[in-house]
């Protein structure tokens, strides 16, 4: 799976990591072992945008959630991407007990490391759960990288917020994905950091330049309104059926794979087009012929926390955008006047209306100038440097007492 980066741009990224190598105490490491509740390949976002950044720095394991199959024993299965990434994945047995689960887990991961005689590592944790069979490592680093709250997801095992509170007690860094969830997490660990949804610009801005329709939305009447994203509970399927109802003449494309919700609950009528996942490297062509972008987003415990990626993607096409007021859209997006907030239907309708107007070159020149300080290698080169400094306090003393024998004539 591309990135989306220009080739300038990767020149640029590479002799960055070079230097960056020559100087950072992670890429001293010989791994990082991530663990995630996401598929590799499920959906590109901020994993696949952060990951792919280490990759090129030191080698990248991600440890995805099982796969059942009808077989007699357990392996582990290891594909090494296009993107430099190593996706490791469980295929047990069926028929598991939770516990049997996490020692057959416990047992692969451990053969795994000592088959690839990995002594200097950290571990990257997307998902809690994970620590059932990897307390006992003992990383150079633990990172937490919380980019939702999941407990509030729909279908969170119970004892997740047990877990992630033993996950804030053995982590060295805690970086958040949302300007609401560090607000949350902050309290919790010493050592928490923001940092919000970021943008590939040159990906996204392409939109911009792009005059081919893709084929399956080509013939898909304007005016269009369009969203990309999983379909799940975060959607407010009723604010879709209404507006999509009160507007026939208005055609609402929706891009994504639907998880845990039943396709037969999503509004269906002439003017709503589901169109399926589709691939990262696709989303700016499609982009490229909405009139306006949407975040038709319910409000409710799973979407209280969240940080949609897609807000600075849709601008960096250059795309109006009128989203429901999630509070990390709200601010900055809504009160900079770069994104409409619209709270009901109705005001939904008069934001979609006011956006299909001209765009005014005073506010994509405000969009621009926001976006322009923000990229996911600025935000790649904090974390490192954030760890760099966890891995640097635990050399210090160490080096310290190295120093000290030293000066007394005493050698290690």
């Amino acid at each position: 799976m591309q990135h989306g980066r220009s080739c300038g741009e990767c020149a640029k990224f590479l002799h960055h990591n070079k230097s960056m190598q020559d100087s950072s105490e992670v890429a001293r490491l010989q791994a990082a072992l991530c663990f995630s509740h996401l598929r590799w390949n499920f959906v590109f976002q901020r994993p696949q945008h952060l990951l792919t950044r280490f990759a090129k720095v030191l080698p990248v394991y991600f440890w995805e959630e099982p796969t059942y199959q009808e077989r007699a024993t357990a392996e582990l299965q290891v594909q090494r991407g296009l993107d430099e990434v190593t996706v490791l994945t469980p295929l047990l047995p069926h028929g598991l007990s939770t516990s049997e689960i996490d020692a057959t887990q416990r047992k692969l991961l451990d053969t795994f490391i000592q088959q690839y005689s990995l002594s200097r590592f950290l571990t990257w944790y997307y998902t809690p759960m994970a620590l059932s069979f990897t307390e006992h490592l003992l990383p150079d680093a633990i990172v937490y990288d919380c980019m939702d709250e999941l407990s509030a997801f729909q279908g969170a095992p119970p004892e997740l917020i047990q877990r992630e509170q033993k996950l804030f007690a053995k982590a060295d860094v805690v970086f958040a994905g949302g300007a609401s969830l560090y607000e949350s997490k902050r309290s919790q660990h010493g050592n928490v950091h923001l940092f919000p949804s970021s943008i590939d610009r040159k990906h996204f801005g392409a939109a911009r330049r792009t005059t081919t329709d893709p084929e399956d939305q080509a013939d898909i009447p304007h005016p269009r309104v369009g969203f990309f994203g999983v379909l799940d509970e975060r959607l407010d399927i009723e604010l879709l059926r209404s507006v999509a109802a009160a507007q026939p003449g208005w055609h609402f494309v929706l891009i994504g794979p639907v998880v845990k919700i039943r396709q037969e609950d999503l509004p269906r009528a002439a003017n709503l087009h589901y169109l399926g996942p589709k691939q990262y490297t696709e989303l700016p062509q499609y982009l490229a012929k909405w009139d306006v972008a949407m975040l038709p987003f319910a409000r409710n415990a799973s979407t209280r926390f969240i940080s949609p990626t897609k807000t600075p993607e849709y601008l960096a096409a250059g795309k109006p955008v009128v989203s429901t007021p999630i509070r990390d859209v709200v601010k900055p997006y809504g009160e900079r006047g770069m994104v409409r907030i619209a709270s009901t239907a109705e005001e939904f309708i008069i934001a979609v209306q006011a956006s299909l107007e001209p765009v005014d070159g005073r506010w994509l020149a405000k969009v621009d100038e926001y976006l322009s300080s923000t990229s996911w290698d600025k935000t790649f080169g904090e974390m490192t440097a954030a760890i760099d400094a966890v891995l640097s306090n635990r050399l210090q003393p160490a080096a310290a007492g190295f120093a000290k024998q030293t000066r007394s004539g005493t050698h290690v």
